[in-house]
């Protein structure tokens, strides 16, 4: 089953830690946000492989926007 990481907040997508198809660890940081000048990792809650990014780097997103597809 895949898991879907969604935003929690607007922020700016600030950097991207890994690629498609990087295998990932539960709770591994797979992009990190910037808002109101504070970084926020954004973490997976399962293990398996990078399916899909739906960001890049300087993207501005919005509260619920898809950020990966974890398979």
């Amino acid at each position: 089953m895949a898991e879907e990481v969604y935003a929690e907040m607007v922020a700016n997508v600030a950097q991207i830690v890994v690629a498609e198809g990087d295998a990932v660890e539960a709770g591994t940081t797979l992009v990190i946000l910037e808002s109101m000048k504070m970084e926020i990792p954004v973490l997976t809650e399962t293990a398996g492989t990078v399916k899909a990014l739906k960001v890049a780097e300087g993207d501005v997103i919005q509260e619920g926007d898809l950020i990966a597809v974890i398979s």
